[in-house]
C-alpha cells in the first residue's frame, strides 16, 4: 500500500538510477554555459557558484550518505583539469575547472564517463582543426572546452550509470 505523504525523489541507491534534481541541476547550468563559452570563451561564475551551492543543498537533504562520494567526485574531476590549466594558463581556462567541479558534484562518479567522452571529443576536435589547418596553425586554434564538458555531462547523465566498467574500481 502506497503512503500519499508527498511525492519521493529518485533514489540515489545502488541499483537505484540517477538523482533527478541533480540531472536537472546540472542540465540546467550545463547547456547556457556551452552556449556562452562558444560565444564569449567565458564561462562565468554567476552560473557555476549558485550550481554548486545548489547540488550541496539537494544532496544535503535529499541524499546525505551520498555527499562525501559526490565531493570526492567533485575534487578529483577538478583536480584532473586543474593541473594543464596551472601548466599553461592559454591553453585551458579555470572556469573549465570550475565546471568540472560542478559535474563532480551533481554526476558523482559518473563524472568519469563525463570527462573521458569530454576529453575524447576535444581531441577529435582537435585532430580535425590540425588536419584542415596544417599542425602550426592548428595548435594555435583556440577551442572552448566548456562545450565538451557539457556534452560529456549530458552523455554521463544519459548513461553513465549503465556503463559498469568503470563502477566499483576505485572512482
Amino acid at each position: 500500500m502506497r503512503d500519499d505523504a508527498g511525492p519521493t525523489l529518485p533514489s540515489m541507491e545502488p541499483g537505484g538510477g540517477r538523482h533527478l534534481w541533480l540531472d536537472l541541476l546540472l542540465l540546467a547550468a550545463v547547456v547556457p554555459v556551452a552556449a556562452i563559452d562558444l560565444r564569449r570563451r567565458l564561462i562565468p561564475n554567476a552560473i557555476l557558484l549558485p550550481a554548486a551551492t545548489t547540488a550541496l543543498a539537494i544532496l544535503a537533504v535529499t541524499a546525505p550518505r551520498h555527499l562525501a562520494e559526490h565531493a570526492i567526485a567533485a575534487v578529483a574531476a577538478g583536480g584532473l583539469l586543474l593541473a594543464p590549466a596551472l601548466a599553461n594558463p592559454g591553453a585551458m581556462g579555470m572556469g573549465d575547472v570550475k565546471l568540472a567541479t560542478v559535474m563532480g558534484l551533481c554526476l558523482g562518479r559518473s563524472v568519469a564517463v563525463a570527462l573521458l567522452f569530454a576529453l575524447l571529443g576535444g581531441t577529435v576536435a582537435g585532430a580535425v582543426i590540425v588536419a584542415r589547418r596544417g599542425i602550426s596553425r592548428g595548435r594555435r586554434a583556440a577551442i572552448p572546452f566548456g562545450p565538451f564538458l557539457a556534452a560529456g555531462a549530458v552523455i554521463a547523465m544519459l548513461a553513465g550509470p549503465a556503463v559498469g566498467w568503470y563502477a566499483g574500481r576505485g572512482l
